[in-house]
């Protein structure tokens, strides 16, 4: 019998719930099971390509396009497999499944509730998950954390699952132990709470992930144990560490992968992470810094920053950084600064790279559009991804192939020079305000012209990536742009999209239609990332 295990929160989000269930995986999967992982985010919304990322973090796309969580990129760099729309749902994907169902008479005409029919569709699509990843053990992390009325039905469908199969379902919660400034002492008073707000759904975790500052001691774990029911052994310290990475290994010297599989009476089939301990050994030894600036908009909130917006762009910068041995310094460059001053343009001769990533609308397009023009000058090596490609043709454009005021129909629908444009099909999403998952989403293949960058970084001539965007580069100025110097090195051969566009005479500027950066694992760093990198390091000496 296939085992569950729930994975929640306690006291406040962002403390790390899917890097913990990715460590899980991690640990279960060196262990020699066969794992998978799923994400429930307790959102109305019906899946997150609609959510805005300052909000919500990061969108992540899948092989097979649904636009997902940025933990279901986590489960992927950590598990170093490929995840199905299967391993995500949302609150509004149970419920317009349930109604759907209903509309088709799939329940006999009974009366449908919320109560056991939503729990019901949750625990059907975790066993399918499950049974179509042909996985031992699948991980399910529930967003938001216990006490929310949003996640109930969730919690409700584990609770159920346990009482039908009491020895395959445990529960893991993830806690926060703060450390008060003015009082000097880990409190582990908001813990108890959460263990009780669990115990009030009918719940008793198995293990406690004690998240804090520092490492637990002893007579806090002694506290845990005591007023929250569970073995002293089965509360885990889990630190602030430098790197995510570090956290299966810390887990390991915790002993959670024993303790867990003590709780399902199995045993491990072996017992290798060396490769995931010498990728850590060497992330702690890096001291070469390789400085890179992120120019994009999604990462303000108020007085805060907010990193998760871009996730897997700095995870896979990382992973190809580490690989070269050397130590990320990755900088937040704003675009809209660069409208309101060009003359701050000049600190961008000071970085080893520059990336602009994907995003949406007009805001700090033309602050982008000039950091591209100087970085193309100055032969600073740039990476563009979806809407950096993009914005790289209309700079170029502009001021090489003699088209003023090109533009992206995005931003300016009337341009004369409309160098990116959207497709007859998405023109009809738009007019038709079909606008959710209806993107060009997942995995294209992309045809690699030979004696490029990246031909020398793929070193194959046809590839497979993941896409998330409506516009294209418009092949009516192609040829004219292919003219006045721009290399299309990558096309999409089914319908003839351009994937990839550099420069020559640079050390490197390429740009991608499609988001390399989700197929980036930290043991397997994405090519065209590592090439970036290599152009890097190479102008820092």
């Amino acid at each position: 019998m296939t085992k569950y295990i729930f994975v929640c929160g306690g006291v406040m989000s962002g403390i790390g719930k899917g890097v913990s269930t990715s460590s899980i995986g991690r640990i279960l999967k060196s262990r020699g099971f066969r794992v998978t992982a799923v994400k429930i985010d307790p959102y109305i919304n019906v899946d997150a390509g609609t959510m805005n990322p300052i909000e919500h973090g990061e969108v992540f796309v899948t092989e097979d396009g649904v636009e997902c969580d940025q933990d279901v990129g986590n489960y992927e760099r950590f598990l170093d497999e490929n995840l199905p729309r299967d391993n995500y749902m949302t609150t509004g994907l149970i419920y317009q499944t349930v109604i759907q169902r209903e509309r088709n008479l799939e329940y006999g005409g009974r009366c449908v509730e919320t109560i056991p029919h939503i729990p019901e569709e949750v625990i059907r699509r975790l066993e399918r998950a499950g049974k179509k990843a042909k996985a031992e053990l699948v991980l399910i992390e529930i967003g938001g954390t216990v006490g929310e009325y949003q996640n109930a039905l969730f919690l409700e469908a584990g609770r159920i699952m346990r009482l039908t199969h009491p020895k395959d379902v445990l529960f893991v919660l993830v806690s926060y132990l703060p450390v008060p400034k003015m009082i000097g002492e880990m409190k582990t008073k908001p813990t108890q709470y959460a263990v009780r707000s669990m115990n009030y759904a009918g719940i008793q975790p198995d293990i406690i992930i004690a998240r804090s500052v520092m490492p637990l001691d002893e007579p806090r774990k002694r506290k845990i144990s005591i007023f929250c029911n569970v073995s002293p052994e089965d509360v885990i310290s889990a630190p602030d560490i430098t790197t995510i990475y570090e956290v299966p290994v810390n887990f390991e010297k915790e002993r959670l992968g024993d303790r867990l599989l003590s709780k399902f009476e199995l045993r491990s089939r072996k017992k290798n992470n060396k490769d995931w301990e010498r990728l850590v050994r060497k992330i702690r030894r890096a001291n070469r810094v390789v400085t890179i600036g992120i120019i994009g908009k999604y990462f303000g909130t108020g007085s805060f920053t907010l990193a998760d917006s871009y996730i897997s762009v700095i995870e896979a910068l990382k992973h190809a950084i580490w690989a070269g041995g050397g130590k990320p310094e990755l900088v937040w460059l704003n675009a809209e600064k660069y409208e309101k001053d060009p003359k701050s343009l000049k600190e961008l001769k000071e970085f080893d790279g520059i990336v602009v990533p994907g995003g949406f609308g007009a805001r700090g397009v033309e602050g982008k559009i000039k950091a591209i023009e100087y970085v193309r000058k100055n032969k600073v090596p740039f990476l563009g991804l979806c809407y950096g490609l993009q914005l790289a043709v209309v700079e170029f454009a502009r001021h090489i192939a003699r088209m003023p005021g090109a533009n992206t129909t995005e931003v300016a629908p009337k341009t004369k020079y409309p160098v990116v444009d959207t497709l007859p099909e998405q023109l009809i999403n738009i007019s038709e305000k079909h606008l959710g998952g209806s993107m060009r989403l997942g995995a294209y293949t992309c045809e690699v012209k030979k004696g490029t960058h990246a031909y020398r970084a793929y070193k194959t001539k046809l590839v497979s990536e993941r896409h998330r965007h409506r516009y294209e580069v418009n092949n009516d100025f192609r040829e004219t742009l292919e003219a006045r110097g721009l290399i299309v090195s990558g096309v999409n051969p089914e319908r003839n999209l351009v994937e990839i566009v550099e420069l020559k005479n640079h050390p490197f500027f390429v740009g991608t239609q499609f988001h390399p950066e989700f197929k980036s694992r930290p043991l397997n760093p994405h090519p065209l990332f590592r090439e970036f990198i290599r152009a890097a390091a190479k102008k820092r000496k």
